[in-house]
């Protein structure tokens, strides 16, 4: 049975620099919208989503009020982890065009004022790389540019890994090559040999990496899969990797990736020192043009952890730890006390002077109206846009795209297949968050004209697109993301304080103020109606307007409500605004 009673949980923040207006910085104040361009548009007919097919759509991003846009991996690969697995880090990958076709996008988006961010590999490279190719050859510079070890023969004296360390992908994280003789270090698939940072000559190939794309006049990476960057110094371990510990997880399973805690392959204190090396060469390209290059780090870690990539001492690191807690903490399952309690973590720990940023949906997470609910897509925006801090939209949470359905034929991503599990395989696959956009109602929802698209587009599509929503007489996701997207362009939003409250186990409430003007935000994530008292709030009573309705609201712009007697409907969540 659900709590009634209010629960006075309140918390206060002061957003940085909140006192004072001064001119931010364009990621600042910006949303970034993440584009996996595998699924975003197909130019050319062949199912598979391309640069030009971005570029021709960027007129929506900038519609949409997004000023930057953040692409997955578009680097020459072969595609074994669709991207994240790159050949040549200084080229395209030829299934979304050419260098060319790139600098026309960059082209495109500069004259839309969008800045353009991409995503930086840095963990791992491909086994069908040049690098690794000749290290296989026995090039010394390049076979040291990769994490090699003997391996260990058995009682039946079999040949068998170094040690017990499990790829992220399930299975063992060695792979033997005849070549050498030597077992490679691959932390996600095979085909992903793990890159060797205690050689200083990477560290200065991946430096290069970045200048190159910076120079060109990206504004900025997103960092992947950060956390894994160093293994433990076996030298500090007699010569030999050390095994690592069971962690009391997947105890019927010693092939999984939990069934380890992973000391000697995750979180290492060198990852934050690389980490502050790349920002003074971000620092060092926008001496030169003024521009601001902007880093995101993933890493799936600890408030404390995650903390430390922001710099330490007088070293700046990433300006965006990336903060997952709307994504590994809370699901459609969760109470508005534990919603609360994962938006307040990141603010509590952030330093006081760094931005907070917030994201609820990307490529490898099912989707928000899959996840929580799809009543709840606006009001998760809502929390998304209007909270203090940068604000992250993966493509489509926008309209509220719901998670497709993949078959086991279909599947393709290497953390489904690896399984080899026919019946629950989905349980892993990353591929029903990654269906194609869904522009309209036309055959594949508008994404390609190809016969058959590289992942099926999920069904429904031809009521849940852009076209239906954009063209809706009535509120539509896309309407209501949109007047988000401009609110939160007010000096309440930008500059203005923070409060949240859990008034009962299924309503949250915050308000952001600023120089006489007050906000605030609330959600209900159950469907039961409730009577909220928002005088709670300081400074709040008598009458709030309706700024912003989500589509199950009765509610429309202009309703008027009494602040000490709200009736909240089920799902529904509203902006509102303190008239005095």
């Amino acid at each position: 049975m659900r709590l009634k009673t209010l629960l006075f949980l309140p918390a206060i923040f002061l957003i940085a620099n909140a006192s004072t207006e001064r001119e931010l910085d364009w990621w600042e104040s910006t949303i970034f919208y993440q584009i996996y361009p595998r699924s975003f548009m197909d130019s050319d007919g062949d199912g598979i989503g391309d640069l030009k097919g971005i570029t021709s759509k960027l007129q929506y991003l900038k519609e949409l009020g997004v000023g930057a846009t953040w692409l997955s991996p578009m680097f020459k690969s072969p595609m074994y982890d669709f991207g994240y697995d790159i050949s040549d880090f200084y080229d395209v990958q030829e299934e979304y065009g050419t260098m060319e076709d790139f600098e026309e996008l960059l082209a495109k988006a500069k004259e839309l004022d969008i800045k353009v961010v991409l995503d930086f590999v840095p963990n791992h490279s491909s086994n069908e790389s040049m690098w690794f190719e000749e290290a296989l050859k026995g090039h010394e510079k390049y076979f040291d540019y990769f994490v090699w070890e003997d391996g260990l023969e058995d009682e039946n004296g079999d040949l068998q890994p170094p040690n017990n360390w499990n790829s992220v992908f399930r299975k063992s994280a060695w792979e033997y090559r005849e070549e050498v003789g030597k077992y490679y270090l691959h932390q996600f698939v095979i085909g992903q040999p793990d890159l060797n940072y205690r050689n200083p000559d990477v560290v200065e190939e991946m430096k290069n990496v970045i200048r190159f794309w910076l120079e060109k006049g990206v504004a900025g990476f997103r960092v992947d899969a950060i956390a894994h960057l160093f293994e433990a110094d076996k030298e500090n371990f007699g010569g030999k990797y050390p095994d690592e510990p069971i962690s009391g997880q997947d105890l019927d399973d010693p092939l999984s990736y939990n069934y380890l805690s992973h000391i000697y392959t995750k979180d290492q204190d060198e990852t934050f020192d690389m980490v502050y090396q790349w920002r003074d060469v971000f620092d060092e390209i926008k001496e030169k043009d003024g521009l601001t290059r902007v880093m995101m780090t993933e890493a799936y870690s600890s408030p404390q952890l995650t903390m430390k990539y922001f710099g330490e001492g007088d070293r700046e690191g990433a300006q965006m730890p990336f903060n997952f807690a709307l994504i590994s903490d809370v699901n459609g399952e969760s109470t508005a006390g534990e919603i609360k309690y994962a938006i307040d973590k990141f603010l509590t720990f952030k330093p006081i002077n760094k931005f907070a940023n917030w994201v609820a949906g990307n490529h490898d997470n099912s989707r928000v109206a899959s996840r929580f609910s799809p009543k709840l897509v606006d009001g998760i925006n809502m929390i998304v846009l209007l909270l203090p801090g940068v604000a992250v939209t993966y493509m489509g949470e926008e309209i509220g795209m719901v998670d497709g359905y993949v078959s086991w034929e279909d599947t393709v991503d290497p953390s489904g297949c690896n399984t080899d599990d026919p019946i629950n395989y989905w349980k892993s696959s990353r591929d029903p968050e990654r269906t194609p956009f869904q522009w309209n109602a036309e055959n594949n929802a508008g994404f390609s004209t190809a016969d058959k698209t590289w992942l099926p587009v999920a069904d429904g599509y031809q009521n849940l697109n852009v076209e239906v929503q954009s063209n809706s007489l009535g509120r539509s996701h896309v309407k209501v993301y949109k007047e988000l997207a401009r609110l939160r362009t007010e000096p309440s939003f930008r500059f203005g304080r923070y409060e949240s409250v859990a008034f009962n186990s299924d309503v949250l409430a915050f308000r952001r103020w600023y120089n006489g003007d007050i906000y605030i935000v609330v959600v209900n994530f159950r469907d039961e109606q409730h009577n909220i008292d928002f005088t709670y709030f300081e400074g709040v009573s008598g009458h709030l307007e309706t700024v912003i309705s989500s589509i199950q609201s009765p509610r429309i712009q202009g309703d008027v409500i009494e602040a000490n007697n709200a009736s909240i409907g089920g799902s529904e969540a509203l902006v509102l605004k303190l008239v005095q």
